[in-house]
């Protein structure tokens, strides 16, 4: 039994030699790769530390680092900042490098980003400029040709021949056929009277005179109660009395109004017919306030209207209104307007555009597209190389045409960015080269 013991521990004692001198020699070799290391020789682990930092092998290498000057709003907004940071809807930054901001009075472009946003430029050049004025109006009747139809006597309509409103009338054209007792009177007397003329001619010169002048006072009255010119020589040439007399159209239109009924009865001063020629109609526009003080009375105007579409109307401007309406802040500014044809109807709504000179014949001028408006102040993005762009301030006058005159700030020639200019201030603050102008 102690024999086997022995045996067995000999065997194990035996197995721990072999498995002892692998060992052994991995720690030797790692020893010596060590010592190797230690005389210049890079250890594994840091050679492809060395690589990295090396000067041949890295992905920058012979670049310089470009030094970013601050960090911008990502929303254009007027915002910077010297370190990264996100805004409030968690964007980030981005950086402005300091070899973009130029030299202070510009701002400065990579030319790949001006292809990108397309930029445009456009030279200042004089031009006469012309402005046009646009406004809203509507037809309505030209008021020196309204005619109101009224009797100066009392009767009755005993038959009417315009009856219905909107009909065409032509000048002397019946309208109504009425019955007056003052009117059979006025007849009687004058015939009377004519006829005492006629017997009385043997007699004495003052008999006579009185009674030519019944016979003419009898005939006034008949005038003065508008008896038309015909009807009174009617009268005087047959001296037949007629009951009932016709009532004639003095003037070419149409019927607005109707007031008059077969079988009525009618007072002096009446209305009833309303008529209107619409030969010539009125377009009462509503000119804005900022705008009035270019219109001139007999300025030619261009009117279309929705009503006869692709048609234009030419007319002249023949009254501004000295009042303001405080609700619309716009003045009533009267067109008249020749209608033959009788397309433009009352009540009609109308587009006007008035052209209206600056009264200057040649003046400098650029794209209203160039101007950043700020509303205290003006700029333009002027061109002075290759993505290199000084904004500068420029005090602007008249606009029209698509073009706005430049009163200060700039030159013939220069050439100005006229597309992409708001992308170009989104792209580079434009705070830092302002700034050399405020001061």
């Amino acid at each position: 039994m102690g024999r086997k013991r022995l045996t067995a521990a000999l065997l194990l004692i035996g197995l721990a030699a072999v498995l002892a001198q692998p060992g052994c020699a991995l720690a030797e070799t790692a020893a010596k790769s060590g010592d190797h290391a230690g005389h210049g020789a890079p250890a594994p682990e840091k050679v492809g530390e060395q690589v990295g930092q090396g000067g041949s092998t890295s992905p920058t290498a012979g670049k310089s680092e470009r030094k970013i000057a601050y960090y911008r709003n990502p929303m254009g907004l007027a915002d910077t900042s010297p370190t990264p940071k996100k805004d409030g809807m968690g964007m980030d930054y981005i950086p402005v490098y300091a070899d973009e901001l130029g030299d202070g009075t510009t701002v400065r472009i990579s030319l790949d980003k001006v292809q990108k946003l397309g930029v445009r430029t456009e030279a200042v050049t004089t031009r006469s400029l012309a402005r046009s004025i646009r406004a809203v109006g509507t037809v309505q009747v030209d008021e020196r040709l309204l005619q109101i139809i009224s009797m100066k006597y009392e009767g009755w309509i005993e038959r009417l021949h315009a009856d219905s409103t909107g009909q065409k009338i032509r000048r002397g054209q019946p309208l109504m056929e009425v019955y007056s007792p003052g009117l059979v009177l006025a007849q009687q007397e004058y015939l009377a009277a004519a006829s005492a003329t006629s017997s009385l001619k043997e007699a004495d010169p003052e008999s006579l005179g009185t009674a030519r002048q019944l016979a003419e006072g009898a005939l006034l009255r008949l005038r003065n109660w508008d008896i038309s010119a015909d009807q009174v020589a009617q009268l005087r040439k047959k001296g037949e009395i007629r009951r009932t007399l016709t009532v004639q159209s003095p003037v070419d239109g149409v019927v607005l109004e109707k007031s008059a009924i077969k079988g009525m009865r009618f007072m002096p001063g009446e209305v009833l017919y309303r008529l209107a020629d619409l030969s010539t109609v009125w377009l009462m526009a509503d000119v804005f306030e900022q705008d009035v003080g270019m219109v001139r009375e007999g300025q030619e105007a261009s009117v279309t209207l929705n009503a006869i579409p692709g048609k234009s109307f030419k007319g002249k401007v023949s009254f501004i209104y000295p009042t303001l309406a405080t609700e619309t802040r716009t003045v009533k500014v009267r067109i008249e307007l020749p209608n033959p044809s009788g397309e433009l109807r009352p009540a009609l709504y109308a587009t006007v555009e008035l052209a209206t000179p600056t009264g200057e014949a040649q003046i400098l001028t650029v794209p209203d597209s160039a101007v950043l408006n700020s509303g205290s102040r003006q700029v333009v993005l002027v061109e002075r190389g290759e993505g290199q762009y000084e904004p500068r301030p420029v005090q602007i006058g008249a606009q029209g045409g698509g073009y706005v005159q430049i009163r200060e700030g700039l030159r013939e020639g220069e050439k100005v960015v006229v597309r992409a200019n708001f992308l170009i201030d989104a792209e580079a603050n434009l705070k830092g080269a302002l700034g050399h102008f405020a001061h």
